[in-house]
């Protein structure tokens, strides 16, 4: 999208604020984000290489969000610029870098119905199989048509969505997108005195490159409990079907996690596949949060693969997570958090120089540091380091050398404003 497009779709929402802005009983939030991060990289995803060099730039995304409510409907835009600093010409006439990341209307259908279709965030519980990766300078959004019923102690959600390239005047093949061909769920939330709990059902469909269209099924709950000053979160899913191979799948994930007095101790596992089994038991965290999960420096489920190059099959590792988490506050918008991750792999791994051996099951051990201080209600600055001591075994994995230092830092600021709230 050019500076033209750009400038006009602007135009539109300012006109669309005015004009909105007339109703009775209205509200209009025009807000926005600058969320510059720094980042240098020396072992981010994966171990650096004997004489590799750290990598550093900085990375921008920069929002304008449109919000408006009546008693009947709801409608947001949200478009943004992401962009590696530099990466333009100062000259620039036009890019690619502009884009929508929401644009979705809700209409309430009586007092606890409502219907809401178009690009938006699917956000359930902790993020764990649905999330907006917000971390991300680009985030996620999805295509999709919502019913939702709610009510003050619980809410009953389902969801549909078809993805196409373009308006075919024949046929439905999908393909040369990194997404779903068609996704489905249905999520039921109840709050109680002490306790809360959800359960989600989603299917999820993927398009072969041949045209057929590959469905697993992905069931399970999320729920917490509070026994005074402690608060116990559990997880379990389970996950079924065929996956974009043809290969039947059958894979499990399970978390535990205490919290008390700011300290959270826990354990995630995720099933795996062995270098030899023909079932694929990876589980597939599908279009969750990853970052928050599974150590911050990214190793697992975000991009980049953690299978065995001596497998028959690409399918990963899983994984198994021992951490311990502690946040605390030093002064008023000020707060400072450490976790400590010890990561094992669920199934033996091969020696890829030896294929007859195996390998330790423990992959290493991350720490991750966090700083954030709030300037003002509008503006925050964060920073951030984390450091990975990883094992001959995540040199099987990933490639690289375990013994270079792999560590990642970061710098971010970032400013919230609301220009018009009326």
């Amino acid at each position: 999208m050019n500076y033209k497009t750009c400038t006009k779709t602007l135009s539109i929402l300012l006109l669309l604020a005015c004009f909105l802005t007339d109703y009775a009983f209205a509200q209009f939030t025009l807000s926005g984000e600058l969320r510059p991060r720094t980042e240098l990289r020396h072992g981010y995803k994966t171990l650096p290489s004997s004489g590799s060099n750290a990598a550093f730039f900085t990375e921008q995304r920069s929002r304008l969000n449109l919000d408006y409510t009546n008693d009947s409907y709801e409608l947001k835009f949200s478009v943004q610029d992401v962009r590696i600093w530099g990466s333009q010409d100062q000259l620039n006439t036009t890019d690619g870098l502009f884009s929508v990341h929401e644009a979705w209307g809700e209409v309430n259908l009586d007092e606890n119905f409502a219907l809401k279709a178009g690009r938006q965030e699917l956000v359930y519980d902790d993020q764990r199989i649905l999330g907006s990766v917000g971390w991300t300078a680009q985030g996620r959004s999805h295509d999709a048509l919502l019913l939702k019923y709610e009510e003050e102690a619980w809410a009953l959600h389902t969801g549909f969505a078809f993805n196409q390239t373009s308006a075919n005047l024949f046929e439905t093949t999908y393909s040369g997108v990194n997404n779903y061909k068609t996704l489905q769920y249905l999520w039921y939330h109840r709050d109680l005195e002490t306790t809360s709990f959800s359960v989600l059902g989603l299917n999820n469909g993927v398009q072969s490159p041949g045209g057929d269209v590959y469905f697993t099924q992905t069931m399970g709950f999320t729920g917490s409990q509070a026994i005074s000053d402690l608060k116990l979160n559990g997880t379990a899913f389970y996950q079924a079907g065929t996956d974009p191979g043809g290969t039947d799948v059958g894979a499990m994930m399970a978390s535990l996690s205490l919290n008390y007095s700011g300290f959270t101790l826990g354990a995630d596992y995720l099933s795996g596949t062995g270098s030899n089994q023909q079932e694929n038991h990876s589980f597939n965290p599908l279009y969750g949060t990853h970052h928050k999960f599974y150590g911050f420096m990214d190793y697992f489920y975000v991009g980049h693969p953690h299978s065995q190059q001596a497998a028959s099959h690409n399918n990963n590792i899983g994984l198994v997570d021992l951490y311990l988490k502690k946040s605390t506050s030093i002064a008023s918008g000020t707060a400072i958090s450490a976790a400590l991750h010890e990561f094992f792999s669920p199934v033996s791994i091969v020696d890829p120089g030896a294929p007859s051996e195996t390998l330790s099951t423990r992959l290493g051990t991350e720490v991750d540091l966090v700083f954030s201080h709030a300037l003002s209600e509008e503006v925050k600055i964060m920073a951030g380091y984390s450091h990975l001591f990883a094992t001959s075994s995540m040199e099987a994995l990933k490639g690289g050398s375990n013994g270079q230092v792999a560590n990642w830092a970061w710098l971010m600021l970032s400013f919230n404003p609301v220009f018009l709230s009326m």
